[in-house]
């Protein structure tokens, strides 16, 4: 009886024993299985899978697996099931618990004549593995297939009407006709003019607006340039004269008057002016200039895609104080201390003169801004804006619809303005020009409306 209780108490015992070694080999069997043989599919994701491939069409994407990590990534153009490879690459294995890289962008060029792929219809597919050992240790496979068009045709383009003749701080239009497009307008110099419709009825015909700013000394380019969905590119040249602008300079002296009524004014604003006031003084009138100048650029670059306005612009009755583009020289106790460069017309009528609409036009500014003081900008439409600053007092807000001649606001002496006076200023795309060409009606008719009238036939 004592051998027989011995030998169940040893059985007894063991069990414990094989029922721990159990758990630990099914714990480390379901930590093998959840780390090696996970089943989570690798992630694909793009912000720009293409519609259209060209010859020079841009593609990225981001493939991931934050598991097993990346095996391999494979692009393919599949076209009358012929298969195409276009990007190929395997990860190395890392480590022990991320085998595989987690994450990879990659960019690519997709260029249809270099993979022989033909006009018309086509699919681009993406495959990514991972190091999981699922499927008989080939890991997760995640496939991505996408229609697309293959289009290596460029756009046509038809020029209309081309500007002759141009001056620096002056304005123009290009009309044209274009085909099959997704982006297009007028590079003249270094700068973009785009395109808009023409509301005549015709099809495919466009009009840019361009300038040339006030300090070029030569037209280095000017082409029309219009891409399809594709990426296919077309530029057609034209070949417009640039004429001579007469440049003006102007003494401006500055006195410490001046300075203790208006340094006040700016420290509201610009809190961040250190030093003397003269030092206030330069810091204003360069560094707050050049923000003011390009957050001005900045509101042009969303513009009515229809023209508002016709006719000349109106011109505020008054005498003339200043011009465009006059190059200025600041004087203070007989020193020259700055140079800049007067980027409007100054008109000044009677004190707090109401200022009209110089065209019908839609607000699109109307604060405090720097050296401009209080401020109103009006969006005509397809790049046309007109400018109205140093006011004493604004009526509109941004938004507002204006008809050519709404009282808008009255004249002033606030930001960097010595007396009573109106800013006024014409910018084309952002770019600053003579306001002297768009009160002249027959500028207007023979840049503008003429063209227009000749592009209907």
């Amino acid at each position: 009886m004592a051998r027989m209780n011995r030998r169940f108490k040893k059985k007894r015992s063991s069990f414990p024993f094989f029922l721990i070694l159990l758990l630990i080999l099914a714990g480390a069997g379901g930590y093998i299985f959840i780390t090696y043989f996970e089943g989570d599919k690798p992630q694909i994701a793009s912000s720009n899978f293409p519609e259209y491939i060209g010859n020079n069409t841009p593609f990225n994407l981001t493939v991931s697996d934050k598991k097993s990590g990346l095996r391999s990534v494979k692009i393919a153009a599949i076209q009358n099931g012929k298969e195409k490879v276009i990007f190929s690459k395997e990860f190395p294995r890392q480590g022990k618990d991320t085998i595989g890289t987690n994450q990879e962008t990659i960019n690519v060029v997709l260029n249809a004549k270099a993979l022989n792929l033909k006009e018309g219809k086509a699919v681009l597919k993406v495959e990514v593995t991972d190091y999981s050992f699922r499927g008989l240790l080939k890991g997760n496979l995640a496939i991505l297939a996408h229609d697309i068009t293959i289009d290596t045709k460029p756009p046509r383009i038809a020029i209309i009407h081309s500007e002759k003749y141009i001056k620096p701080g002056g304005a123009g239009i290009v009309i044209y006709r274009v085909d099959d497009q997704i982006k297009h307008g007028v590079m003249l110099n270094d700068n973009y003019h785009p395109g808009f419709p023409l509301t005549d009825g015709s099809d495919s015909k466009y009009i840019a607006y361009i300038a040339l700013p006030y300090t070029a000394s030569e037209i280095t380019k000017s082409v029309i340039i219009a891409e399809d969905a594709a990426g296919n590119r077309t530029v057609k040249p034209f070949a417009p004269v640039m004429q001579k602008a007469k440049q003006k300079k102007d003494r401006i002296n500055v006195g410490d008057s001046f300075l203790s009524v208006k340094i006040p004014e700016f420290e509201v604003h610009y809190p961040e002016m250190e030093g003397a006031l003269v030092q206030k003084y330069l810091y204003a009138n360069r560094n707050v200039r050049t923000m003011n100048n390009q957050k001005i650029h900045d509101l042009c670059m969303n513009p009515e895609m229809t023209r508002l306005w016709s006719g000349k612009f109106l011109r505020m009755a008054g005498s003339s104080r200043a011009g465009f583009a006059d190059h200025r020289t600041y004087y203070y106790n007989g020193d020259a201390i700055d140079k800049q460069v007067h980027l409007g017309m100054d008109i000044a009528s009677t004190q707090h003169a109401p200022i009209k609409a110089a065209g019908t036009g839609k607000v699109i500014f109307a604060d405090y801004l720097g050296i401009y003081g209080n401020m109103v900008m009006l969006d005509h439409g397809q790049g046309v804006v007109s400018l109205y600053s140093h006011l004493s007092q604004i009526n509109v807000a941004p938004g507002d619809s204006l008809s050519k001649g709404d009282i808008l606001g009255n004249s002033g002496k606030s930001g960097m303005a010595g007396g009573d006076h109106l800013h006024f200023s014409m910018l084309i795309n952002g770019i600053f020009v003579t306001p002297k060409e768009w009160w002249d009606q027959h500028w207007i008719e023979v840049t503008i409306d003429g063209p227009l009238a000749d592009a209907k036939f």
